[in-house]
């Protein structure tokens, strides 16, 4: 023990220490207010804050030895009496968060806690990051903080980046062995708690790879209904040969689940191996048992999507029937099965398929502009020009809506004569 050294009077150092409170958290609500601006992912974060509890503040100054600690009256700055907690919904969004950070703040310090901790040792994974006071969100000391000493230029605010099941785990850790100051000796029961911390590890890794097929998936769909309206514009227009674009792609798949399988499909499908495609979605709902109404109805429109870009009409019609009886709520159907009778030229039936689209989600451009097109055809300008219109406004490429709007005001032009 160092006989040298003055015991701080606790009371005094309390008392300074508190004075600070409602300071900090004013200080923290305005980089909350940053953060929550600034930060963009995929779902936005929540957060949390807290002044370090004074019991804690105390252990750590005595710990420290800090020589401005027998001055009382004095604050000792450490690098986490202002936290704010930063909670992530996914793995990936970790990284993300302290890229952006660093291009918002004067980051001082960037630490990965837990990761030296072999995987049967108690604690879990974050990120904390300390950064430099923003000027702009220090309050002036005056009116009620006028009694305060300025902090020092090298205080820091300490951000932890968590995902939520490491915040859950971080939660109930403190209860159970911080808080209590209680670490398992029991061999059985320090395995039941690396299990749960292992378990939670787990589903983590598990919410990321599903995050991931996802996006990939998302991607594919839209990468194949872009190249299914570029076609429907082709053959709608009277061009004569109509040919898939062929999208290029690196991702490895692998046959197995339902999910690799549908996610195979939809990427051979996208490189214009329709044969191929249609193929698995046929393995795919001959896989499928009747009672799993949401996927039939999923790959019963992606392989109707096929057949219609195979110019095999009849076969799209059914498919896309057959997606309908199982989600009759899907909109998208209505409109694909739209599309194909206004390539029949059966525009009666086209128009009754846009409506029911419409009818469940009112607000698609192109069901619009399509619809405004099969009107035409059987002359009914007034309403052809009402949904052309409706198209515009939601934002529908006016380039796209120029032939027919020029014939449209001709039509109209005449009638005036």
């Amino acid at each position: 023990m160092d006989n040298n050294f003055e015991v701080p009077a606790k009371e005094k150092i309390r008392e300074t220490y508190e004075k600070y409170n409602d300071y900090f958290y004013e200080i923290m609500n305005n980089i909350v207010k940053i953060l929550q601006e600034k930060i963009k992912l995929g779902a936005q974060p929540t957060y949390k804050s807290r002044v370090k509890s004074f019991k804690s503040y105390y252990k750590k100054v005595l710990r420290l030895k800090s020589d401005q600690a027998v001055q009382n009256d004095k604050l000792v700055c450490l690098t986490d009496m202002m936290g704010i907690r930063m909670i992530c919904a996914f793995l990936e969004d970790i990284n993300l968060a302290v890229e952006q950070l660093k291009t918002i703040f004067d980051i001082k310090e960037i630490e990965i806690k837990g990761a030296d901790k072999k995987f049967s040792e108690f604690g879990y994974e974050s990120i904390h990051v300390l950064i430099k006071l923003p000027e702009s969100c220090v309050p002036e000391r005056k009116y009620k903080y006028s009694n305060l000493e300025p902090l020092p230029d090298d205080i820091v605010c300490e951000i932890q980046i968590r995902t939520i099941l490491q915040d859950a785990w971080a939660e109930v850790e403190h209860e159970l062995i911080y808080k209590t100051e209680f670490s398992p000796f029991d061999a059985p029961l320090r395995r039941k708690l690396a299990s749960i911390n292992a378990s939670l590890t787990l589903a983590d890794i598990t919410f990321q790879e599903i995050r991931d097929y996802q996006k990939k998936l998302q991607k594919e769909v839209d990468d194949r209904r872009q190249t299914f309206y570029l076609m429907a514009d082709n053959l709608l227009d009277k061009k004569k040969e109509v040919k898939e674009e062929k999208i290029n792609r690196v991702t490895p798949f692998v046959q197995g689940s339902i999910d690799e399988l549908l996610l195979q499909a939809i990427h051979l499908h996208n490189e214009g191996n329709l044969e191929q495609a249609v193929e698995i979605y046929t393995k795919i709902l001959n896989a499928v048992p009747p009672a799993d109404k949401n996927v039939i109805a999923v790959i019963s429109k992606h392989r109707g999507m096929a057949y219609f870009s195979m110019n095999n009409f009849d076969e799209a019609i059914k498919d896309f029937n057959t997606s309908l009886e199982n989600d009759p709520k899907a909109y998208r159907p209505y409109y694909y099965l739209g599309i194909v009778y206004s390539i029949k030229k059966e525009y009666e039936k086209a128009i009754g398929y846009f409506d029911e689209s419409l009818a469940i989600n009112q607000f698609q451009a192109h069901t619009h502009f399509r619809r405004a097109m099969a009107y035409f055809e059987i002359k009914e300008y007034e309403k052809s020009m009402n949904d052309l219109n409706s198209a515009l406004n939601l934002g529908m490429d006016k380039e796209e809506c120029k032939v027919l709007q020029d014939k449209l005001s001709k039509k109209f032009g005449m009638s005036m004569k």
